[in-house]
């Protein structure tokens, strides 16, 4: 053991106990032991690069290029998107991708490209590739996106995972977006950035990295145009970003930089160009539309933590409702957290549920409140226990190199973890949830789902050898640890769906991987609860939707210290624009309700209501994020990724294409600067107008924070009687308007029709029209604002 390991050792007996302790410490022990027996010996390494062009195999959509030590093969599918793998990499088999990899775009192939190259020119891009091995990516025009150099493996001589880099150039202008959960985004600095989930034992802020999600997934923005660009690996790795320079008109720009260096696993990528609107587009084509969260779980959640078993526990919901209820505070849900259950760890799914807990659901939902029970992936190891039997039955759980079931340590003491890589694990798990919905459950959370494992070792949460089925081909942990929480999530919803087919699952994990929108959303877990921790809670929500996971949200209120009641109004108010709205109590962590901090209390209630109030608009994201891939919130350059004033500002954000968000992010603070994209706006409570593009100040009492609406946009809201209205902000004079309505307020599987509609100017008056076949009046109640 070094001195690392023992600090960290000493730092996971003191966070859980000397009892606890003793079995991390012990946990740690054997992982290491497995690791040092199953892992490949650390031998010589020989470094290859591809070397020169010796010939090509001309295929539709693309075909193979053909070099002396690599082969490179490109594809161009009928969507646009555009996909290179080296060393014969294909697309299949792939836990990103929704289903198999689209067809080949049939009217493109390789030609002969100048100084011995070739390329494939496409509609929506052309690639290039040198005689050395070196990718362009290119517009339609031809102008230059993105250059990957030749690159460079470093092969064990006694075999194994070859480690691999790949060094790639962008424009001096270029912006870069992404890569997952990011607390220090959402414009990703200069630096490094791991790419292995790794759960926070503490609450996190804008400096720490990694966290629970991350996603070799990059969005680049520049002049030129907008492209994606995802390397389809799972290992361990590093992306080591640097922005350009531009040289102030002298012509010598320094082009911005971004190298991968992973531990192993295929070097393939896919890329997309074209708008932000249409990247996000073609990215869901690939990985799958996100899924439709029911109608409540767009409203105001609260979770509950620290009181103990079962009885604790349903007492201070009732307390959190009832208290809910008489300070006029809208509820939706509330979450049983991962301790109330006797044994703290696994589903717990017992075959006697808690006739408490069943009357305590029915309770609720006649208030209109579900429960929401949070789910860990840990499963004690006792004999007896129906779960472990079962799981046993059917080997369903992670196994060492020497057939052992791999324990890790949990906050319940010893665990077992289910193989999420095979399926008939994820039948199994996903058959469990019939308990927890016979006891009244309307959904689940997935915690410590990376998954967490308390350990001396900080980033191992189960050994890097141990095995998995990874659905027939299978693999060591080191290639399974970044989609096991994806996984679960998958054995969660399908299981749900098979359960309870006429609604509409809830799911959200705290871990994830790209393609996790098909099986639901993504919340923060602990995130610090000062001014710093606000802004990251903002940069983990963009940074998730830019990846193509649309609903996601933060613990409202942090989970360490006590927030002044300004910083907890600061936070609710951002909250109720963002697309998951959770606020928590929590014992030892303080707690987190309006009601304590009278002088806001007042204020707290008015953005929860607004919140409730703009439930059809959510409702509306929603449907649009599963179809084309658009996030709720959005960076303000969205629309106009050509404006570099947007695309460096982070302190402002759009929610859909109607409402501009800019919250408070300091104490004391009652204006603040604005930077506006083009056309006119509205403060939505003072009604002043604004014209953009440009800088303006906008007044941010403690009462709210500013909200801004576009001109000419229709923007469906909860009318008076609890059904849809439409709220229509005036054009300006000679400028039209519209927009969209998707009138979804249940939570089944029907499709919900969409409606459209134009909005203009005759004369003085305000024209609303439905744009449908022979046209007419909306049917929903029109409120014009704005004139």
């Amino acid at each position: 053991m070094n001195g690392r390991d023992l600090v960290r050792s000493l730092k996971a007996v003191s966070q859980v106990g000397a009892a606890q302790g003793l079995r991390v410490v012990r946990a740690s022990w054997r992982h290491r032991r497995a690791d040092s027996a199953g892992l490949p010996e650390q031998g010589q390494a020989r470094a290859r690069v591809p070397g020169r062009v010796v010939g090509v195999e001309p295929a539709p959509g693309g075909g193979r290029v053909l070099f002396a030590r690599s082969v490179l093969r490109i594809l161009v599918t009928v969507n646009g998107a555009v996909f290179w793998g080296w060393d014969g990499a294909d697309p299949e088999p792939s836990y990103a991708l929704a289903g198999v990899c689209p067809e080949p775009d049939s009217r493109v192939t390789l030609e002969p490209d100048k100084d011995g190259g070739w390329r494939v020119v496409a509609e929506r891009a052309t690639v290039t590739v040198s005689r050395h091995g070196a990718v362009e990516l290119c517009t339609p025009g031809g102008v230059l996106l993105r250059r990957d150099l030749p690159p460079r493996w470093w092969e064990l001589d006694g075999g194994g995972e070859a480690r691999w880099a790949q060094r790639s150039e962008v424009a001096a202008d270029a912006r870069f977006f992404g890569l997952g959960a990011r607390p220090s985004g959402p414009r990703l600095r200069d630096g490094k950035y791991r790419m292995w989930n790794t759960a926070s034992h503490s609450a996190f802020g804008p400096g720490d990295d990694p966290l629970s999600i991350t996603m070799p997934v990059q969005l680049v923005v520049a002049d030129a145009g907008t492209h994606l660009v995802f390397h389809d690996t799972s290992w361990d790795g590093t992306v080591a970003l640097r922005e350009g320079r531009e040289g102030d008109g002298s012509g010598h720009d320094s082009a911005g930089s971004c190298e991968l260096r992973m531990r192993g696993g295929p070097l393939r990528c896919w890329a997309v160009v074209g708008t932000p609107s249409r990247v996000a587009q073609g990215w869901t084509q690939l990985t799958g539309g996100a899924a439709v969260p029911p109608s409540w779980a767009l409203g105001h959640q609260h979770a509950v933590r620290g009181f103990g078993d079962e009885s604790g526990a349903e007492g201070e919901v009732r307390r959190v409702v009832a208290t809910h209820k008489e300070h006029g505070l809208p509820l939706d849900a509330v979450h049983l957290d991962i301790d109330h259950h006797r044994a703290r760890q696994g589903p717990e799914l017992r075959d006697d549920p808690p006739r408490s807990l069943r009357r305590l659901a029915d309770e609720l939902l006649a208030d209109g409140v579900r429960l929401v029970s949070v789910v860990g992936p840990g499963v004690g190891p006792r004999r007896g226990d129906a779960v472990y039997d079962s799981g046993r039955a059917i080997d369903a759980f992670v196994r060492d190199t020497a057939g052992r079931a791999v324990r890790g340590v949990v906050p319940g003491g010893e665990s077992v973890y289910p193989d999420f890589t095979a399926e008939r694990v994820r039948k199994w798990w996903g058959g469990l949830y019939e308990a927890r919905l016979a006891q009244g459950s309307s959904g689940f959370l997935h915690d410590v789902s990376e998954p967490l494992s308390f350990a001396a070792f900080g980033d191992r949460s189960l050994p890097l050898s141990a095995r998995h089925d990874l659905d027939g081909r299978g693999a060591d942990h080191r290639e399974v640890h970044n989609v096991y929480g994806l996984c679960m999530a998958r054995a969660g919803y399908e299981g749900l769906r098979e359960l309870h087919s006429r609604e509409r699952p809830f799911v959200c994990s705290r871990s994830g991987w790209a393609g996790m929108q098909r099986y639901g959303g993504s919340w923060s877990g602990g995130v610090a609860t000062g001014w710093p921790g606000l802004r990251a809670s903002l940069s983990l929500v963009v940074g998730l939707g830019l990846c193509g996971v649309p609903y996601a949200g933060p613990d409202v209120g942090g989970c360490d210290g006590e927030p002044s009641p300004e910083l907890f109004l600061r936070r609710i108010q951002l909250g109720a624009y963002l697309p998951l709205l959770r606020t928590h109590s929590a014992l030892r962590a303080g707690r987190r309700e309006p009601w304590p901090f009278d002088d806001v209390l007042g204020h707290a209630r008015v953005a929860l209501h607004e919140r409730r109030r703009l439930l059809p608009y959510f409702m509306t994201l929603a449907h649009f994020a599963r179809r084309t891939g658009a996030p709720y919130v959005r960076p303000l350059w969205w629309a106009a990724p050509e404006d570099r004033a947007l695309r460096d500002c982070e302190d402002a954000f759009l929610l859909g294409d109607s409402l501009l968000v800019a919250p408070v992010w300091g104490p004391g603070v009652r204006r603040r600067d604005v930077l506006l994209p083009q056309g006119r706006w509205y403060d939505t409570v003072t009604g002043e107008v604004f014209d953009g593009p440009g800088r303006v100040s906008v007044s941010a009492p403690l009462s709210r924070i500013p909200v801004l609406a576009r001109a000419g946009d229709v923007v469906p809201v909860r009318g008076d009687g609890g059904g849809i209205a439409l709220e229509v902000w005036a054009p300006a004079p000679g400028r039209t308007g519209g927009g969209y309505v998707v009138a979804d307020a249940g939570e089944g599987w029907e499709e919900p029709e969409v409606e459209r509609y134009r909005v203009h100017r005759s004369g003085e008056r305000v024209v609303v029209e439905r744009d449908a076949e022979g046209g007419g009046q909306p049917p929903h109640p029109v409120r014009v604002r704005g004139l």
